[in-house]
């Protein structure tokens, strides 16, 4: 005698209903009530590593291209500064600073006969590029009226000008120069107190480029 058999429509139910369990349960974990207590879990587990990664300091550096200013009282030739100051000791005079590494400037000056001459060769070691740059922008911003000069450091303005006291001219010349995380400044001027006239302004302006030109050389010489 063959056994009675479950119509199709019913074993198909009872073979399906184990996977009907199953996926209801999977929906139930997935999409179900259950799903919103472990979303918000995983997405309170993301938050926490996210904060903590933009909590953790950095441990890159910058590497910067000067930490030390050089000597100068040396950045500039004998032979230069007996042309641009004439009758001034070639050794200079350096100026106190409170931070020798940072900030170091010499000065020359010297009266020959009535024509007088004064340079100051200036060196400052920044933390950063940036911060050297901004620093070059807001000092050729203050001294208006110059231009660039091509071919030093890295970026480099000149500026000219004639101011009188007394009647007495005096035309003083200023170039900054950027290298990298450096600034160079010299200033340049002259008098002379016979004619009360200054010199022109392509003598002081052409000192002071000669003196620049090698002050940056001797920064990047001293680098190594």
């Amino acid at each position: 005698m063959r056994s009675p058999s479950f119509p199709l429509p019913l074993a198909l139910t009872a073979r399906l209903s184990p996977v009907v369990v199953l996926a209801a349960a999977g929906w139930a974990l997935s999409s179900g009530p259950l799903a919103a207590p472990q979303a918000a879990e995983r997405q309170s587990a993301e938050q926490k590593t996210e904060s903590r990664s933009a909590s953790a300091p950095s441990t890159t550096t910058v590497p910067k291209a000067y930490s030390a200013a050089p000597a100068p009282c040396e950045s500039v030739s004998k032979k230069t500064v007996e042309s641009l100051v004439p009758g001034a000791k070639a050794a200079g005079k350096e100026i106190p600073s409170t931070d020798t590494e940072l900030r170091r400037t010499c000065s020359w000056n010297a009266l020959k006969g009535y024509d007088y001459r004064w340079l100051d060769v200036s060196y400052e070691i920044m933390q950063s590029d940036e911060a050297a740059r901004n620093s070059y922008t807001a000092g050729v911003e203050k001294k208006s009226g110059g231009g660039d000069v091509p071919g030093l450091g890295d970026s480099a303005y000149s500026v000219v000008n004639l101011t009188t006291e007394d009647k007495q001219e005096t035309r003083e010349g200023v170039v900054i120069a950027r290298a990298a995380n450096a600034l160079v400044t010299i200033t340049y001027n002259g008098s002379d107190f016979e004619s009360k006239k200054a010199p022109s302004t392509d003598t002081i302006n052409k000192g002071a480029i000669k003196a620049a030109k090698e002050a940056v050389a001797a920064l990047e010489s001293d680098k190594g």
